[in-house]
């Protein structure tokens, strides 16, 4: 663009060679911004969006992405094509930091991340892999809020939280670090129960095979999908177990008798610490934008979650894929992670020391 003002001002005198160059500028600037303030269904007319998902193929958060995308593209201004494509590493952060930092800022890449990638940075200050600041992402929405379910065993006499806070209570979970663990000791320091966590147990189906078998006495879910439900369904119908507690924040409609734990907490601090614990419940399977998406554009995707949560279609094939629908904006996703990490530095501490 200098190149053309230079030319352009051959032979004139300095004043009027600056204006030149000036007005050149500005002609330069004028079309940036122009190119900024293209409307919303110009810019996604005949445009390809990539989705990206921070899960591996065919697994839950592909499965649920790629039946979403085209009813999203439906709902978009311009009605873009939608491309998903996955982006595998370190449980969802290699996708959210490539959305961070890397991505085009326009709104033709969005993602779709992991429930608990907006919590990794406050639940782990000090993993250095995060580079991504989640409240900074534009939160589009998600299609499901996870419900995790405590089922005992009723062949030992137990029936209720009370009960095990009586004695040492035995409970299945795959690792260390996984969210049946985590939530087992957050359980104890909130409710005073005596839950004993036995590792090894390789996924979900296994955990409740040992229940069923007698190995332990329960289970705490962290998510509940129609096979869990529908396998735990015979026992509970036999009288042969009980669901005791929901690990969420609103009661599920399909167990409207069983209480959350935030419910049964017995103090405004407890109830405080499960709230933040069970904010990956919340956030599900989260969509978003990149931070420097325009707001135009951010509005109108958020808008397009909306419509697709209400679509009769996707719906109906939500439906016939027992996909679980029970859908949070992007709006509230976005409160709960702001709440989040404005948690008192104390309590911060207090958490991170019973979930790591």
């Amino acid at each position: 663009m200098t190149d053309v003002a230079s030319l352009l001002a051959l032979g004139l005198p300095l004043g009027k060679r600056v204006l030149l160059a000036g007005l050149v500028v500005c002609c330069g600037l004028t079309s940036f911004v122009g190119a900024q303030a293209q409307p919303v269904e110009a810019f996604y007319r005949d445009r390809q969006i990539n989705l990206i998902v921070g899960g591996t193929p065919g697994a839950g958060y592909d499965l649920y992405a790629r039946v979403m995308a085209p009813y999203l593209a439906k709902h978009i201004p311009g009605q873009p094509k939608i491309i998903v494509q996955n982006m595998v590493g370190a449980s969802g952060i290699k996708a959210a930091n490539y959305l961070y930092s890397i991505a085009p800022q326009d709104g033709s890449v969005i993602g779709m991340l992991q429930s608990n990638n907006p919590f990794f940075r406050f639940f782990d200050p000090s993993n250095k892999g995060v580079e991504y600041e989640a409240q900074k992402f534009h939160w589009l929405g998600s299609p499901q809020q996870e419900v995790g379910l405590f089922i005992m065993t009723t062949k030992t006499g137990l029936r209720s939280v009370e009960d095990i806070r009586k004695r040492e209570f035995t409970v299945s979970s795959s690792t260390r670090n996984s969210p049946s663990t985590i939530y087992a000791h957050v359980l104890n320091a909130t409710f005073g129960s005596k839950l004993k966590v036995i590792t090894g147990y390789a996924g979900t189906p296994a955990a409740l095979l040992a229940v069923e078998r007698g190995e332990v006495e329960g289970h705490l879910a962290s998510a509940s999908s129609s096979a869990w439900r529908s396998r735990i369904a015979p026992w509970i119908e036999k009288g042969d177990a009980k669901l005791i507690m929901q690990l969420a924040s609103a009661r599920d409609a399909a167990y409207p008798d069983v209480p959350t734990a935030i419910e049964l907490a017995d103090s405004a601090l407890n109830k405080e610490i499960l709230q933040i614990v069970l904010a990956p419940q919340i956030t599900g399977r989260p969509f978003l934008a990149p931070p420097g998406v325009p707001a135009d554009r951010v509005r109108a995707l958020r808008a397009a979650f909306e419509l697709t949560m209400r679509d009769p279609e996707f719906l109906s094939v939500a439906k016939a894929k027992s996909f679980e629908i029970n859908p949070v904006n992007g709006e509230q996703i976005d409160a709960l992670i702001q709440k989040v990490f404005a948690t008192p530095p104390e309590l911060a501490t207090r958490i991170r020391e019973l979930t790591q």
